[in-house]
């Protein structure tokens, strides 16, 4: 994946985590955004506490970059408990999960990201462990096999998925809280963005925070990868290394990120439904093939974006441009760009 494409491509890279943890926020009145899961999470966490008691088992489901593990770190910090992160991914084995569950300890939370990425092995053994606080588990086979029960603290599991549809139904219905995600208004990333170059110490007016965020995808982790491809453009190109909006937008003219915030991977697609199967409908394997690309990356990652500015439409036959789309691809928005 080249350079250009991994700025607007919302999968946390290396230089994202350096920079997360400086950027993220601490705290529910830091957090920006996401207003009725925040206001009814603040209900949860109070009574909770109240309570004395762990808050329940959340998931948190969306797409990537929207918050969801500031999100578990937040609760973290409310409740001040232990956080312990890990990822669907990184659990390969039942005994790996034993081994993280029995040293939480009592109000600790996990946060498993990507849950839905869990075997269906492993996945059995969260059942016991969210409902009663126990685990079973069998060594040996056959008439030498016996039962070893572990007896859990009580703990919070707090999941994190953008594919909230293939969770299992006994997975899901575990989780006493749930919330969904939205993509971010415009206004709300312009807030982050300047909250984040205070941070980072950039000169920048709202004017040109108005234009990072405008073409950030709805997204605040890409807003937050636009101000520092920004900075850096400034720092090297620009008299006293100030962003203004001339900046920014030439910034995002050397990275082809056109004013709805498109990058080379999101034209491709729309000119490659347009031109090779005359606007759709095409089914979304066909359309990966077409692509070179992974069916899970244009379901995850790129349709997501284009079906929330109305430039893509999913139907029983596949997908379809709509007459928005049809017009950008004509040239009536950033007409250079198509031309690559």
């Amino acid at each position: 994946m080249d350079e250009k494409r991994k700025i607007v491509f919302n999968q946390e890279t290396e230089e994202d985590q350096v920079y997360s943890l400086s950027l993220r926020p601490s705290s529910v009145a830091e957090f920006v955004g996401q207003k009725d899961v925040v206001a009814n999470l603040l209900v949860s966490l109070k009574a909770a506490k109240q309570r004395k008691e762990p808050i329940e088992h959340m998931l948190f489901s969306g797409p990537p970059g929207l918050g969801k593990t500031s999100l578990a770190n937040i609760v973290a910090h409310e409740m001040e408990a232990r956080l312990t992160i890990t990822s669907g991914p990184a659990i390969d084995r039942a005994g790996d999960l034993i081994g993280i569950l029995t040293n939480l300890e009592a109000g600790d939370i996990l946060f498993i990201d990507e849950i839905h990425r869990l075997s269906k092995a492993v996945e059995e053994f969260l059942y016991p462990a969210m409902e009663s606080f126990k685990i079973d588990f069998t060594v040996d086979k056959g008439p030498y096999a016996r039962t070893i029960n572990f007896n859990l603290k009580p703990f919070t599991l707090i999941g994190a998925t953008t594919r909230s549809g293939l969770l299992s139904s006994p997975l899901r219905d575990r989780f006493g809280i749930f919330y969904h995600l939205e993509f971010y208004a415009a206004e709300e990333l312009s807030e982050i963005v300047m909250r984040s170059a205070k941070k980072l110490n950039v000169d920048i007016d709202p004017a040109s925070a108005a234009e990072i965020s405008r073409r950030a995808r709805g997204t605040p982790r890409i807003a937050n990868r636009l101000l520092r491809r920004v900075r850096d453009y400034a720092q090297v190109k620009a008299p006293n290394r100030a962003v203004t909006k001339t900046v920014v937008d030439e910034a995002m003219q050397t990275l082809r990120i056109d004013p709805s915030g498109l990058d080379d991977i999101d034209r491709k697609l729309l000119k490659a439904i347009y031109e090779n199967y005359n606007g759709g409908p095409v089914g979304v394997e066909t359309l990966a093939a077409t692509l070179n690309e992974e069916v899970d990356t244009l379901v995850d990652v790129i349709e997501p974006y284009l079906l929330k500015i109305g430039f893509l439409k999913r139907t029983p036959r596949g997908r379809e441009l709509t007459d928005l789309s049809v017009r950008h691809i004509r040239g009536v928005s950033s007409p250079d760009l198509f031309q690559k």
